[in-house]
């Protein structure tokens, strides 16, 4: 076999070095057989960087290779991740961090890894007995008193991806400067042999690491539980609940959660019910994806169900559908995200647990409605780039500027907190939330489609959606620059028609209205381009951070005042209508062919 060549000349002394006896058998083997199955383009993917440690932490497909989720590259993240943490610091005592992982391959394993490094470097160490919940592990970053954690998780991705969270000392994911240091110092960890580690069953004897116990649970039960209103009401009226986790670890939690808020009638799917990362049974780990829904939709249907929850694999995300004359309505992330905003701060104003102004935090790219839900109570309602780090950076800063009372987060892909328990998404919570919202409804002869509907006679009838453009590789990444260029030099003045009267790019912070610059925005600088219509419709442009992706999100919006019910469904009809020709009027506005 003629010697195996490759673009990148980086790859070759990494593959030697990875085949060496400085790694495990499995490792040697997992790269020898590909040398001699003379896979170059695979290697080349496997070796030609080190798999990057964003501002979120690592995220890939799971083997052996510096471009790879594994052992050793897990261990060399958290070494600069504790290297970090040793030198910034914000809090007295003690080093302490906080361990967690779902169900996919190899997470326990990566968790003890991590764990060992941290033990290694003088950190005291707090490690799930098993699979938890990613609020779990936020929540434990608290009350441990934890100056960093880690969850071992790939959220709702494929099965052959894992990944790696990292958490600063109040359990909210990384932000500025803390994620560009964490990133650098990460950076300089080439090697291996710059690695201390533990092993995990050294750590436990010496005792610091820590495995928890079921008084962890409780306490995390206990807050969860905090948020519930109406205890009777939720005797009386509870909905008959049909609920999944999608093999994921939400069925270590939300079950024991629905049951101490009151919740008896529950039905788990018990094939989904068993922790695998294989996912064998679920089309989609994702719950905002409707294959992911099928099976415990068909159970459901069979159970005479009138609510469905779905959690994905770490269950920080909540997936809803409802039985709505005689059929299952999914609501989307807009919509639970919309109902939810009205529901807590309504209730509680009503519980008297309102001291001062209310108030809750949505994302750019989220549903205008939220805000405008919020205002209709007098809460505040400030917007925060995409991702739950930044709802939970402006939770900080209102604790510590003596500012409003923070009540609920959310963002429109699925991801809802309710309280101040953790600092992430939280399925449990939102999963309890969600049935109390129903069984409130029930009690009226309602469902939550009833209470959507009633949202829009208030504050105008809304419809959003998104659409994701996947364009990999060099050409991909050229043409998603090239779409972002065309916004930026050329923005649209209208769109099929109608006057596009407000706009926002976040890369510069400029505001424009009527085409003239007025303000800047507060907001961290991104790639976001937002386009604000005279009739209330709105379109943005985001490339993702994670993914060759550039997604578009659309919302129309009918602003004339409903009188009944009626008036809603038809005019909520005619926007569905409109989804085909709002996306191509406004492709050809900003000049992009799909």
């Amino acid at each position: 076999m003629a010697p195996l060549s490759f673009d990148n000349p980086a790859v070759a002394p990494r593959i030697q070095e990875w085949t060496s006896e400085s790694y495990d058998e499995a490792t040697r083997r997992e790269v020898q057989a590909l040398i001699d199955a003379g896979n170059a383009k695979e290697l080349e993917d496997r070796f030609y960087r080190t798999l990057e440690f964003g501002t979120g932490g690592l995220r890939g497909k799971m083997g052996a290779g510096t471009n790879r989720m594994n052992r050793y590259i897990v261990a060399r993240a958290t070494q600069g991740l504790a290297n970090y943490v040793k030198e910034h610091a914000e809090k007295a005592g003690p080093l302490r961090a906080a361990v967690a992982h779902d169900s996919r391959h190899l997470s326990r394993e990566f968790a003890e890894v991590v764990a060992g490094v941290f033990a290694a470097n003088g950190f005291y160490v707090h490690i799930s007995p098993a699979l938890r919940p990613t609020p779990w592990l936020s929540f434990c970053v608290q009350t441990f008193g934890c100056h960093t954690g880690v969850m071992l998780t790939a959220s709702h991705n494929p099965k052959e991806y894992n990944g790696y969270k990292a958490y600063w000392d109040d359990g909210s994911q990384v932000v500025p400067p803390h994620d560009i240091g964490i990133i650098a110092e990460v950076d300089k960890v080439v090697d291996d042999s710059l690695v201390k580690i533990m092993d995990f069953s050294e750590g436990v004897a010496k005792g610091l690491i820590k495995i928890t116990g079921d008084e962890t649970d409780a306490l995390y039960l206990r807050a969860v539980a905090l948020q519930r209103f109406d205890e009777e009401r939720i005797r009386r009226h509870a909905p008959k609940i049909v609920y999944t986790p999608l093999h994921g670890v939400g069925g270590t939690m939300v079950p024991k959660a629905l049951a101490d808020w009151g919740f008896s009638n529950v039905i788990c799917e018990p094939d989904q019910m068993i922790p695998n990362g294989d996912f064998p049974t679920a089309e989609s780990p994702n719950p905002e994806e409707p294959p992911a829904l099928k099976r415990v939709l068909e159970l459901a249907k069979r159970e005479n169900g009138e609510l469905v929850l779905a959690t994905d694999p770490d269950s920080d995300r909540l997936g809803v559908a409802v039985l709505h004359d005689g059929e299952y309505v999914t609501l989307s992330g807009n919509q639970v995200c919309a109902l939810l905003a009205d529901y807590v701060i309504r209730e509680n104003v009503r519980m008297g647990r309102v001291t001062g102004k209310p108030g809750i935090v949505t994302t750019v790219v989220t549903s205008p409605l939220v805000q405008k839900v919020a205002f209709g109570h007098g809460a505040e309602c400030p917007l925060v780039l995409t991702g739950f780090k930044w709802i939970a950076a402006q939770l900080r800063e209102w604790l510590a500027n003596n500012g409003p009372q923070f009540l609920y987060g959310t963002e429109e892909s699925i991801g809802y907190l309710i309280g101040n328990h953790c600092r992430d998404k939280d399925g449990v919570v939102a999963a309890c939330c969600v049935a109390e919202m129903a069984a409130e409804q029930r009690a009226e002869g309602k469902t939550l489609v009833d209470y959507l509907h009633e949202l829009y006679l208030r504050h105008g009838v809304h419809h959003e959606w998104q659409k994701s453009i996947t364009l990999p590789g060099i050409e991909g990444g050229k043409k998603i620059q090239a779409i972002l260029e065309a916004v930026r030099t050329q923005p649209p003045t209208e769109i099929g028609g109608v006057k596009v009267v407000r706009s926002m790019r976040l890369d510069t912070g400029d505001i424009f209205e009527g085409g003239k610059l007025v303000g800047k925005s507060p907001l961290p600088k991104s790639d976001v381009f937002l386009f604000d219509l005279a009739d209330g419709s709105r379109g943005i442009v985001r490339p993702s951070g994670t993914e060759p992706k550039i997604k578009f999100y659309f919302f129309l919006c009918d602003q004339k005042k409903k009188g009944t019910l009626e008036e809603v469904e038809t005019s909520l009809k005619a926007l569905r209508a409109n989804v085909a020709t709002f996306e191509k009027q406004f492709f050809a506005a900003i000049g992009y062919q799909p």
